[in-house]
Formats: C-alpha cells, structure tokens, sequence
C-alpha cells in the first residue's frame, strides 16, 4: 500500500494566489458577499426585486391568484390557496391578504397551515365570515375605500367587482377588495377579482400593478389593457391570467406610456 503522504505531498502555495483563475474566483466571491449579505434579510426569495427608498420589494408568484411578496423582514403571503407545500421554502407570513371568498382565493385548511401564531390577515366581511374561529380573532376586516396603517405599511382596500351585466353574479360590489400597499415610498396595486372599475381606473401613482383577467370571471386582456393605460402602472404584471393571450396584452398596453409589461409564469 503506497503511503499517502508520500504520494501527494501537500504543496506549499504562496499568498496571493498565483493562478489567474484563483484570483478570478475570490474577486467574485469579494463583489459577491455584500449582496449576498444585503439580500439576507429579505425572507422571500423571489423572482423579481424592485427598489425601494426603504429596502427592496421582491415578488414571487405562486400561482394563479396566489403570490408572496417580501419587503425588509415582512412575508405578505396574497390569497394562499393549493395547501402549505406550495410555500415550501418560504417564511411564515407576517400578513396575509384575502380579496374574495371563492375557492382561488380562499382555502382555510392552507390558512390554517401557513399562519403563524403572530400572523396578521386583512381581509373584508364576507371572508371573515368564512374563515375558522381561530383565525378571525386576528383579522383587521377593512370595507372598500378603508385603509388601515400596520407592520410599517399602509393597506387600503380598492373596491373589486364586475360590471358587465352577465358577470355580476359572479362578483357583487361591495363583497371583495382589491389592495393598495404603500411600502417604502412605492405603491403597489393587487388588484383581485374585478372588472375596470372607476375605482380601478381613478388610481394614481402606481409603481406595481398586479391585473387580472381571464374570463368569464373578470375581464378580458382588451379591458384589462385599457384600464392600465388609463391608470398607467409603472410596472404591471398580468396574474390570475388562465386562459388569456398575454401578448397580445402586451401588444395593447404598448410601449408609448412607459408602462413595463412583465410577463411572468403563474401557472408552473
């Protein structure tokens, strides 16, 4: 049997490094670290980020109407829905959002899964009406218009229904929210199951938009279009889309208002 120490001797390598790809590498790892720390704190990891005047925001679609957003050390988990492994990997929520009572946006056994002890929830009436008693002590129930200041953000409820009238029955004014966060000097809009409403349309000062359409629930791409070139979102993605021509959404939202269309998968 061959000693090992003989066969490979350990050599003795001189400091810095004198292999280009050495130096290369711990270069990286040194332009690295910092982000890498910086981004430690965000409990989401996300697909996209955006900056903030207070930390970035990070956004992680789940699917369909479900997506988990992060900001400083918050996780806002919106209308959880599919069961907890779906959110494998992510951070209990410290809030969680719900617009509407049918089953793509409401499924207490995934609430009672994903709620933490400390959770907080906002939702309107008829789903707190829903929920489990052991969750709606800890709901913040917020009508259309309210707002409401917590966790270091401020949440207002944007009404959400239909219009047209053979899809009023699907979604009655008054009954679910939309959302407006304000986080970090930035607004972000979620919209929730609704058609272009005047309260959809009367928006200002959107940085992120989060749009429906997919019918015969909410509203096709053509009113969805027009509606973000009536409120223009700096950034707006399409979600709760199944079903709908996302480029062709894009094609109509064009370019010409400095809207950025970010088409994102939903249902992976």
């Amino acid at each position: 049997m061959l000693n090992a120490k003989v066969c490979c001797p350990r050599e003795k390598v001189p400091w810095p490094h004198p292999y280009p790809a050495g130096r290369a590498l711990l270069l990286l790892l040194g332009l690295a670290l910092p982000l890498i720390l910086a981004r430690a704190a965000d409990p989401v990891a996300a697909l996209d980020r955006i900056a903030t005047k207070d930390g970035e925001l990070s956004i992680q679609p789940i699917n369909h109407a479900t997506l988990v957003l992060g900001w400083k050390q918050l996780a806002m988990y919106v209308d959880p829905v599919g069961g907890a492994k779906r959110f494998t990997g992510l951070p209990r929520p410290d809030l969680i959002l719900l617009t509407d009572i049918h089953g793509d946006h409401l499924d207490a056994p995934t609430l009672e899964a994903v709620a933490g002890e400390k959770t907080a929830i906002v939702a309107p009436s008829a789903v707190v009406e829903k929920l489990p008693a052991g969750l709606r002590s800890r709901v913040t129930i917020l009508a259309n218009g309210q707002r409401k200041e917590m966790l270091g953000l401020i949440v207002t409820a944007i009404a959400a229904y239909n219009l047209t009238p053979e899809r009023v029955n699907y979604h009655a004014k008054g009954r679910g929210n939309g959302y407006v966060l304000e986080l970090g000097a930035k607004r972000v809009y979620i919209s929730g199951d609704t058609e272009d409403i005047p309260e959809m349309l009367a928006l200002k000062d959107i940085d992120v938009a989060f749009v429906c359409m997919n019918l015969p629930y909410t509203m096709d791409v053509e009113q969805a279009a027009r509606a973000v070139r009536q409120f223009r979102p700096r950034i707006v993605y399409p979600y709760h889309y199944r079903g709908s021509d996302l480029e062709n959404f894009k094609k109509l939202v064009g370019n010409d208002l400095g809207i950025e269309v970010r088409l994102r998968d939903w249902y992976k």
